[in-house]
């Protein structure tokens, strides 16, 4: 036999006898308690600030209308015009209308000297009675006929119903106008309002005098104290949105009508049950959080959400007041894992 083979066979012998090396033991660790942070549920007021847009109108306008047709003769007024109480605004020319006054006053001058002959006469019953009473409806007839171009004449004059601006003025002197003609347009500058759309459920929760904040665009970054001034009774049914008026006492400089403004309302709620944001969870499941029960155990438990106000949610269903949330620590939590509260 060869020397090599031999070599190989007394090798693979040694090996063989050789006894085996017995696999290392796993030594046994006991589990280390996951180290989080918790917060308590517990209802607390909310309060909310919403930023709403809205435009500044007038609250008293007055728009001046003819009510007889005729060639204006006198409109001094132009926009931006201040005008006061009772001043006159237009005259029309009167002269037709004062003839036929005077014939009105003549026919009833008449008339009336006419009813007191046949009552004399009509006492010593020389004249038959219808003769009296048809005189007397003449007469009641002249007194109308002049009543009413009295009342036309006072037409062809206008006067201001109140102290304001003028903001439009649509006719000029020498025009001739029929009647119902918009020639002018007043406002009140102190009767500016904001016209502000917000939500139903905001609508119900404001009150009259309530203090609102509003910043004009068209003067800078300021801020003014306003007050809602009146609540719309009717929401839109397409919008769901309800209105509100807000005024502004005292009118702050430069204010116009149209202007854009940011209304900033502060809203207060009832309490409610809330917990930090950075509890709140989420997968494909839904909404969550991991409540920590009494044995320092998480569980998932599912909830809905609600409304998220800074740095708190609010949990409309799914926890119970004084429950114990994890807010930190997620990182490899799991279901029925056991949790080392952090101070």
């Amino acid at each position: 036999m060869p020397w090599y083979i031999f070599s190989i066979i007394c090798l693979l012998l040694t090996a063989c006898g050789q006894p085996q090396t017995p696999p290392a033991k796993h030594t046994a660790r006991n589990p280390t308690a996951h180290l989080v942070k918790t917060a308590i549920v517990s209802p607390q007021p909310l309060t909310t600030t919403t930023v709403y847009t809205g435009t500044l109108r007038a609250r008293r306008i007055v728009r001046i209308f003819t009510q007889e047709k005729g060639r204006i003769t006198y409109l001094p007024y132009y926009e931006g015009d201040v005008i006061k109480v009772n001043a006159r605004l237009v005259q029309l020319d009167d002269v037709l209308l004062k003839a036929e006054l005077n014939k009105a006053i003549a026919t009833h001058k008449y008339a009336r000297l006419n009813v007191r002959r046949l009552q004399k006469l009509a006492n010593k019953k020389m004249i038959p009675a219808d003769d009296l009473s048809r005189a007397q409806t003449e007469q009641a007839i002249a007194r109308a006929s002049e009543k009413i171009l009295r009342t036309r004449l006072s037409y062809t004059k206008i006067t201001a119903p109140l102290t304001g601006i003028v903001t439009a003025r649509l006719a000029e002197p020498g025009d001739v106008i029929s009647e119902n003609t918009h020639v002018l347009t007043v406002i009140v500058p102190t009767s500016l309002v904001i016209d502000v759309d917000v939500s139903s459920l905001l609508l119900s929760q404001l009150k009259l005098k309530e203090t609102v904040l509003v910043r004009i665009d068209a003067l800078g970054t300021k801020t003014f104290k306003g007050y809602v001034s009146r609540i719309h009774p009717t929401i839109a049914p397409r919008t769901r949105l309800g209105r509100i008026e807000v005024a502004l006492r005292p009118l702050p400089q430069g204010v116009r009508v149209g202007q854009f403004c940011r209304v900033i309302i502060k809203s207060h709620i009832s309490p409610r049950l809330t917990l930090p944001y950075t509890a709140l969870r989420r997968d494909r499941a839904g909404e969550y959080v991991f409540i920590v029960d009494a044995d320092n155990k998480v569980q998932r438990q599912s909830v809905r959400s609600g409304r998220r106000l800074a740095d708190r949610v609010e949990i409309v269903e799914g926890l119970k007041k004084e429950q114990v949330v994890v807010i930190k620590g997620f990182l490899g939590l799991q279901a029925g894992k056991t949790v080392l509260l952090k101070e």
